[in-house]
């Protein structure tokens, strides 16, 4: 590892590959962590992730490990697998990091926490920040412009460290002290991209996808004012600006995902068919159950979860457009 390096990125997937060769892009030294040791050795000797965005050539400065121990940085991205965050935080060396920016959209499985609650836990002594917006890994890791919130709950002295440690040329960050907000936005943009995947399979038409996003965003504004986050986050980067990159595009995971089950696939099919992980899968169950503890109306989520439990995507939607006509805004509680 070069002692130039500063910073550092759990996680060499797709958008961690594309962080690493994002942050790298200035002649920076960046350590990448990856799970396999192969896979570590493959990026050092080629300058290439040959699992992730393998036709991108990685900046020099990149070095690959698969030691834990050696991300002992100050600042550190975490993007890891939503899934999977707790456990790996948990190894890493303690009261070394100063700065952890998490960069996994996703609510734990089995407890319900955002990703920041799970953090929190593992490393006590990190100070938290969420990278979240519109981001397509391939278009980061080939220099396009992109823009994106960074909400620090350390407020405006941890902005003051991560902005000029983070935002480059093209990749221009926004400050937000709405840590929850923009967690949220994620993680249920994840959700909804699977339904319009779904509106694409089918082939119900442009109309129907608007429709989806626009209902789909008062969902998932809902939920995070619920949860403690305000609503002009959720109406920025990480909100409506992420719901409408991936409820567009099958370079999305989780729109592939719902595509896949809109044409007729079973779950496990569409899920053995994608490359990485598609969040919404996993946290679409967890997302609901919450909803419903708190009766906050999420219809669209509702249905996400019975598609993925195995219901014909036809039926699941037909009954989402019998639902009783209301007024468009009827309070928070309304669907």
């Amino acid at each position: 590892m070069s002692p130039a390096a500063t910073i550092g990125v759990l996680g060499a997937g797709a958008w961690g590959t594309a962080l690493a060769a994002m942050l790298a892009s200035d002649g920076r030294r960046v350590l990448l962590w990856a799970r396999e040791p192969a896979l570590a050795e493959a990026i050092n000797a080629t300058h290439r992730n040959p699992s992730y965005l393998s036709d991108v050539a990685l900046p020099a400065g990149i070095c690959a490990t698969s030691d834990l121990a050696e991300m002992a940085l100050p600042i550190l991205l975490g993007v890891v697998p939503a899934q999977h965050l707790g456990g790996v935080l948990l190894r890493l060396p303690q009261g070394v990091t100063r700065d952890l920016v998490l960069c996994a959209k996703g609510i734990e499985a089995g407890t319900g926490r955002l990703m920041v609650d799970v953090a929190r836990a593992a490393l006590p002594g990190a100070a938290m920040a969420v990278l979240s917006g519109p981001t397509f890994a391939r278009e980061v890791a080939r220099g396009l412009p992109t823009a994106v919130t960074l909400a620090c709950e350390g407020h405006e002295a941890q902005w003051a460290r991560l902005a000029p440690a983070i935002a480059r040329a093209t990749f221009r960050p926004y400050y937000s002290d709405d840590v929850t907000g923009a967690e949220v936005g994620g993680a249920v943009k994840n959700v909804l991209a699977i339904a319009c995947g779904v509106v694409d399979g089918l082939g119900l038409g442009e109309n129907a996808r608007a429709a989806l996003i626009a209902r789909g965003f008062a969902e998932m504004t809902r939920f995070g004012v619920a949860r403690g986050g305000r609503a002009e986050t959720l109406a920025g980067l990480s909100g409506m600006g992420d719901l409408v990159l991936t409820c567009a595009s099958t370079a999305s995971r989780n729109y592939a995902l719902g595509k896949a089950l809109g044409q007729g696939r079973t779950v496990a099919e569409a899920l053995a068919a994608s490359k990485g992980v598609a969040e919404g899968a996993a946290t679409a169950p967890v997302l609901a159950d919450i909803a419903r503890t708190q009766a906050i109306a999420m219809p669209i989520v509702d249905a996400v979860c019975r598609l993925l439990a195995g219901e014909a995507a036809g039926a699941v939607v037909a009954d989402l457009l019998a639902r009783p006509l209301r007024a468009e805004s009827q309070g928070e509680g309304a669907a």
